[in-house]
């Protein structure tokens, strides 16, 4: 029996740790069938490490999302390698430390500017340079932390989040008349890399012990990695500019 990704190609960033989401969904489509490729930024040399864990093979691109050279270069090289493309996931975020852990109401203006390009106007660079490689349509999905909400120590990272949610469903308007989808999974709290940037994380992560009506477990994020998966399947032909919450359901609980 096929994959749901049989004979797709998939440009997948983020992977920094075994323990990424960007990981899990590498690991995921390659099981299902896809063929994929890496990108990573600053160290591409620790992704080649993590890489080595797949179950096939993948080249690891380095790839800075605010470097035009970067993303100039970044249709030739993945075309070389793939041919095309059928999917990118975006799985990509960062945010000075000044613009976290309580420091809101004092953060500068370059460090809040630093926050939303990598995080949030980075989805249309990163898309916009595949756009020449995906010419039969295809699926992009990032991801994002449910900006409708203030959540404890997340401060400049919930506007660059709600901005990355925005941003999502301009792509999808924009896009979806060469039939490619845009799409965000909204996931839980991790214990990944990009979690223990965040200053009293554990406080934030806390609220799932008491509110999820599904029980959540910060070390596990193949559920957010199916959901990439999903999205990038053919299984959701009609579905663009959405959020899905892989979150235990927390989302939908008021207190």
């Amino acid at each position: 029996m096929s994959g749901i990704l049989e004979g797709k190609r998939v440009l997948i960033s983020g992977v920094l740790m075994e323990s990424s989401i960007a990981f899990h969904a590498a690991k995921l489509a390659q099981e299902q069938g896809a063929e994929i490729i890496l990108t990573a930024f600053p160290r591409p040399t620790l992704t080649e490490r993590i890489a080595k864990k797949l179950p096939k093979p993948t080249k690891v691109l380095e790839l800075d999302v605010t470097n035009e050279e970067h993303l100039g270069r970044l249709a030739d090289l993945v075309g070389a390698e793939l041919g095309g493309l059928d999917g990118v996931v975006h799985s990509i975020g960062f945010a000075p430390q000044d613009a976290l852990g309580g420091n809101f109401l004092n953060t500068p203006f370059e460090s809040v500017a630093t926050a939303m390009h990598v995080s949030a106007y980075s989805l249309k660079s990163l898309t916009m340079a595949c756009l020449p490689l995906m010419q039969n349509g295809g699926s992009v999905v990032g991801l994002t932390f449910d900006a409708q909400y203030a959540w404890p120590q997340y401060d400049w990272m919930g506007p660059a989040k709600a901005a990355l949610e925005a941003t999502s469903r301009y792509v999808a308007r924009d896009l979806g008349k060469q039939n490619i989808r845009c799409n965000l999974i909204s996931a839980g709290p991790l214990a990944s890399m990009a979690a223990k940037s965040i200053p009293g994380f554990g406080e934030l992560a806390a609220v799932w012990d008491n509110r999820s009506p599904l029980e959540w477990d910060l070390k596990d994020p193949e559920p957010a990695g199916r959901g990439i998966v999903a999205l990038l399947s053919d299984w959701f032909p009609k579905t663009t500019g959405e959020i899905i919450h892989v979150d235990g359901g927390l989302h939908a609980i008021g207190a």
